[in-house]
């Protein structure tokens, strides 16, 4: 395959929240992993892209864990204010990449703290394919399970079409003012914005989907962190 331009882009990643779900006793993005923190791992994904113009981690203003990690001192990375939700988080991200010399036409990709298990090769081909797309776009992947949609009572209404829904992953690549502005919008019309993508559609755009590898896991539950052990084990000793 020829050498590819690949576009220079910046990333966020939102790091404020506490993840109450793992049911432990710090955020889930300073659980240990393979001897690192899981923020620790997500980073290594981005820093030494070559590609890479900057990057900002949103922490809470309290955050105790981020102070000991060795990226902490790291003149590469910004730290920005993390917020009550995860789009405020984005928004001061946004803010604090325009201050650091981003302009609006810039490409930012917005990616979890938790998701720690991109590939090179994923984040290659999203830059490649949305280097000159109008909208801008994410991972994600084709739903596999025969999927329902169940009532208040538990019980299943309906199966749902799986051939045209997709599991929207991180990280999410649009415009730096064009996210900021659909942020806003989607803010002031009370919409509950659970990634990126969303915001943009409420501004009216269609973010494009691009394939990228089932195994992007985002770590939510202790079983999550536990297969991602297994895994990297087995890679280690293949």
């Amino acid at each position: 395959m020829s050498q590819v331009q690949l576009s220079r882009f910046w990333v966020v990643i939102p790091a404020a929240g506490v993840g109450s779900r793992m049911c432990a006793d710090r955020p889930k993005q300073y659980l240990r992993l393979a001897g690192r923190c899981i923020l620790e791992h997500t980073l290594d994904r981005f820093i030494d892209h070559p590609a890479l113009a900057g990057l900002v981690v949103c922490l809470a203003s309290d955050d105790p864990y981020w102070p000991n990690l060795d990226y902490a001192r790291d003149a590469r990375i910004l730290r920005a204010a993390g917020g009550r939700e995860r789009c405020d988080s984005v928004l001061n991200g946004l803010q604090r990449l325009s201050e650091a010399g981003a302009s609006a036409d810039d490409w930012v990709l917005v990616h979890d703290a938790a998701r720690p298990n991109l590939a090179r090769d994923d984040l290659n081909r999203l830059l490649v394919e949305l280097a000159d797309d109008p909208v801008g776009g994410l991972l994600a992947v084709p739903a596999r399970d025969t999927l329902k949609r169940v009532g208040p009572q538990g019980r299943v209404v309906e199966t749902v079409d799986r051939s045209v829904i997709w599991q929207a992953f991180t990280p999410q690549m649009f415009r730096l003012g064009m996210l900021r502005a659909a942020l806003d919008s989607a803010l002031a019309g009370g919409l509950q914005v659970t990634d990126e993508a969303s915001a943009m559609e409420w501004a009216g755009h269609s973010p494009r989907v691009i394939e990228g590898r089932a195994d992007n896991l985002k770590v939510t539950r202790p079983e999550d962190l536990a297969w991602l052990e297994r895994c990297w084990q087995g890679e280690r000793h293949a």
